[in-house]
């Protein structure tokens, strides 16, 4: 058969990208030249949870949901991938945790991974594996690195001064040490990392540094450790982030990059990278490798050996199913993806690269597309605090609706910016959308098609006219209908192969809504006796719109997706190539389901939650919280005199303009006073801003910012600031960005 795709589907032409063009007309020899190669197999990473306490739907959204749409794409594409986690069972945290408890590590891991991984199979994560680091496998496999390390003159063995607890009688490492944040202020910040701003640390950066075990001021006593060579690698990294080239090849394309990781990135990098001690003074974790001299007492850093749990997960999944791991991790052909959150950028980023280049033998992520952190009801979620929705218990409170919480999770996902759940919007979610639109279209369509064609597909006439649902008063065509839904599953596995999965999710739920159209515009509950053929049209293309959908929602809503095709009668999706097979139909102009199919019966995908449910989950958040000191009472705010009157023409002299952060850093000698790097879409500015006090560099990058343009330019501390970034200031003297709606392009206008 002679294929001219463009010529027969040109309405569908502005929307091919280059994965999809690839993939679905493989079977058909006809391949784009312009078009990057596919990569051979996918090794894909999700962040290891700490195993000292259960998942909450800020985990969810940040790295293991995101993983799990990509992945379970990239399977209905026919792709060879494999999906990695497990439980990071070392460190400090973990013994911590045990001390509260009164118990000991090996007990808590214990628990918690198995509590883990029951979360992660009820609420749909399709893992692989999912593996834990205290498994054999996995100290063997970070011992071989260690050495491996070693013999190539990685690491630089120094005796330096750290913390000791002298009423415990030990050295206390990242966890057991909390202080004041010098970056952000917080005064419960961890001896290795900043909760609240996202800083990563080392206990000598910690400000009133106190011990975790006692309560006590901690000394400094000497002790040997080996630190990895960062500031060796610095030159490198920086190409590799920026350019994507290293070692002369091109690796990743930045401009695919999420700016808030390429942000931090540079922020670490620029203020320069130092060595970085990969061993510890712990009874519990890894052994420094028993062979090596002065080994004794010492421990792996966990951020060495966690990551490297991605590593013998892939060993212990091939070595259950017969496979060779070292094609996934050591091949050119493979893309390595890591899904994380934020906080945990430069440990992947940068950190965990080092430690591969080092040692030789492995290749370096394409990407890590990191989200931002989920609030919950106008506050940060804190596990301390117990401020959470715990995601077992969602999954025990909604039996058969875990659904409903994967598809609030992606349309409340921080991909780009920090985001928020609550209670109320969760039920507005699931009502307006998942009832009203995607059940509301599939019960219809199959209760109309059971009451007039007994539950069978009717044979119809391609050239009847009716009214497309894509456009109002619009005559539809048979064969259009089709082009426009291969168009849809393209764009849709565009965004996902992108990151955007909130706007992959879109794009499906844009084909139930057309759907819905088509059946409100032609009303075959009115036309069936006067126009019967026309009914049949719209009642197969309506079913194919189901049947589409019950493909593409499969890496978002993989349950509803398994309801959906019993429903519809067809065969459960094997995760081979499911998707690839639907578009080589439809771009051949073929329905999915042929006529005389036999159907299903109908069922209810989602049902509505009332205002009882939801008021009731409200109360058991507000009653999970420790109890709090009274409120103070309120005072009176105190309002800064205005300034003298100004005339329309002043204020016109002023050309305020949309903008968006792209680096950030301290400027040194100077406490107030970040150096910032602001696209403005004609042009990038330097602007010194006054908000070091109050925001990280970490905390900026990404920000979409009101600038004002045409402020003279300042020279300061050797700098020219080149404009100022608008800000406000509420009565207790703490700054908010004045910022446009996310997504407005930068250097328009404000008035």
């Amino acid at each position: 058969m002679e294929l001219n795709f463009l010529d027969r589907f040109p309405i569908l032409s502005s929307y091919f990208c280059a994965a999809f063009y690839h993939d679905v007309l493989l079977s058909h020899a006809y391949i784009a030249q312009s078009c990057p190669s596919v990569k051979k197999r996918y090794l894909v990473t999700a962040a290891l949870p700490y195993a000292n306490g259960p998942l909450h739907i800020g985990h969810l959204a940040g790295a293991y949901l995101p993983a799990d749409i990509y992945v379970r794409y990239l399977r209905l594409m026919g792709r060879d991938v494999v999906f990695v986690c497990g439980s990071d069972e070392h460190g400090a945290a973990i013994t911590v945790k045990a001390r509260k408890e009164g118990t000991t590590p090996q007990a808590i891991v214990d628990q918690y991974h198995t509590v883990l991984k029951d979360t992660f199979e009820k609420i749909g994560i399709g893992f692989d594996i999912y593996h834990r680091t205290s498994a054999p496998i996995h100290h063997q496999t970070s011992q071989d690195f260690f050495r491996k390390l070693l013999d190539k003159g990685a690491f630089l063995e120094e005796t330096t001064e750290q913390y000791f607890d002298e009423i415990a009688g030990q050295f206390l490492a990242d966890r057991y040490i909390v202080g004041t944040c010098p970056v952000c202020a917080n005064p419960e910040a961890y001896g290795d990392q900043c909760e609240k701003c996202g800083s990563a640390l080392s206990p000598t950066d910690l400000i009133n540094p106190k011990s975790m075990l006692s309560g006590s001021v901690p000394v400094k006593r000497p002790t040997k450790h080996w630190f990895l060579r960062l500031d060796q690698h610095e030159a490198w990294l920086r190409e590799w982030i920026n350019t994507g080239v290293a070692d002369g090849k091109k690796l990743h394309n930045p401009a695919d990059w999420k700016n808030h990781v390429l942000g931090q990135c540079n922020s670490w990098l620029d203020q320069g990278l130092q060595p970085r001690a990969m061993t510890r003074d712990l009874d519990w974790g890894v052994d420094v490798p028993q062979e090596i001299p002065g080994s004794e007492g010492k421990k792996l850093y966990v951020w060495l050996d966690a990551p490297i749990g991605y590593i013998s997960a892939t060993k212990q999944w091939a070595l259950d199913n017969g496979k060779d791991w070292e094609p996934y991790w050591k091949s050119d052909d493979t893309a390595l993806v890591h899904f994380i959150g934020k906080d945990n950028i430069v440990f992947h980023c940068l950190i965990f690269p080092a430690i591969l280049k080092a040692h030789g033998d492995f290749i370096l992520p394409c990407n890590v597309p990191a989200n931002q952190f989920l609030n919950l009801e106008g506050r940060k979620l804190s596990t301390s605090k117990n401020w959470a929705v715990w995601v077992h218990e969602y999954c025990a409170d909604f039996p058969g609706q875990e659904d409903v919480l994967r598809y609030n999770m992606i349309k409340k996902m921080p991909e780009q910016s920090d985001s928020e759940f609550t209670w109320k919007g969760f039920q507005e979610t699931n009502n307006n959308e998942l009832v009203n639109n995607l059940a509301n279209f599939v019960n219809r369509v199959l209760v109309l098609s059971h009451k007039y064609y007994a539950g069978i597909v009717p044979a119809i006439d391609h050239d009847q006219d009716f009214k497309s649902g894509w456009e109002t008063d619009k005559t539809g065509s048979y064969d259009q209908e089709l082009s426009l839904l291969y168009g849809k599953l393209r764009e849709m596995g565009t965004e996902i192969e992108r990151f955007n999965f909130r706007e992959a999710l879109r794009v499906v739920m844009e084909i139930s809504s057309a759907g819905n159209a088509l059946l409100q515009f032609n009303e075959p509950w009115k036309t069936v006796k006067d126009e019967p053929e026309m009914v049949k049209v719209v009642l197969n293309l309506a079913l194919q719109y189901v049947a589409v959908l019950s493909v593409a929602i499969r890496p978002f809503l993989p349950f509803s997706a398994d309801r959906l095709r019993k429903m519809l009668n067809l065969g459960l999706l094997r995760d081979k190539g499911d998707l690839l097979a639907i578009l080589n139909e439809l771009v051949e102009g073929n329905p999915i389901m042929l006529p005389n199919h036999a159907l299903g019966q109908s069922e209810h995908l989602f049902s509505r939650i009332p205002d009882e449910v939801i008021e009731a989950q409200i109360a058991k958040l507000g009653a999970s919280e420790p109890a709090s000191a009274p409120a103070a009472e309120p005072t009176e705010i105190q309002y800064a005199p205005m300034k003298e009157t100004i005339q329309f023409d002043d204020f016109a002299k002023m050309d305020i303009r949309t903008g968006k952060i792209l680096t950030a850093e301290k400027m040194e000698k100077s406490k107030k006073l970040l150096k910032l790097s602001v696209d403005l879409g004609f042009e990038t500015r330097t602007i010194l801003s006054g908000i070091a006090e109050h925001f990280s560099p970490e905390e900026v990058v990404g920000k979409q910012v009101v600038v004002l343009a045409n402020l003279a330019p300042r020279p300061m501390m050797g700098v020219e600031s080149q404009g100022m970034i608008l800000m406000a200031e509420n009565e207790q003297g703490a700054l908010s960005f004045v910022s446009p709606a996310d997504g407005w392009p930068s250097g328009f206008g404000v008035r």
